[in-house]
């Protein structure tokens, strides 16, 4: 999946993406907008995202993929980050979430999950995600 410059430049400048904590309050509201474009802007080129426990997308159309899936279950995904450790541009991130929505048979989904991620400080200062892990260490 492709994102021309000029998109990712309004994304960077409209994602107030400043601390770890934002670049996660930006996908929150990504998932809950459907904006799967803006939510690409929020990863590094070659990152990685956890589809499913020990299942790596990788690149952004794998990553874009993943989320196109959690998008069309139009849901809500609520998110805490309870640890950041940052260390030489590299963030850790901890975090609880639970995303309510709908199966593609109609059927209620609630997932749940703790998440471990690893994001990068980029030159201009934003963060993005270098790996996505909603399933923490499962």
């Amino acid at each position: 999946m492709q994102i021309d410059e000029a998109t990712r430049d309004n994304a960077r400048a409209a994602g107030g993406r400043g601390t770890p904590e934002q670049l996660l309050e930006s996908i929150v509201d990504g998932i809950n907008s459907g904006n799967l474009e803006g939510l690409l802007t929020l990863y590094e080129d070659q990152a990685a995202f956890a589809a499913q426990p020990g299942t790596l997308a990788h690149g952004l159309e794998g990553i874009g993929g993943a989320l196109a899936a959690f998008i069309a279950m139009k849901g809500i995904l609520d998110l805490k980050v309870t640890r950041v450790l940052e260390a030489s541009g590299l963030a850790l991130v901890t975090g609880v979430w639970t995303f309510d929505g709908t199966g593609p048979d109609g059927q209620p989904v609630t997932l749940t999950g703790q998440n471990a991620d690893v994001l990068r400080r980029q030159p201009d200062g934003s963060w993005r995600f270098v790996i996505d892990n909603p399933w923490g260490t499962a």
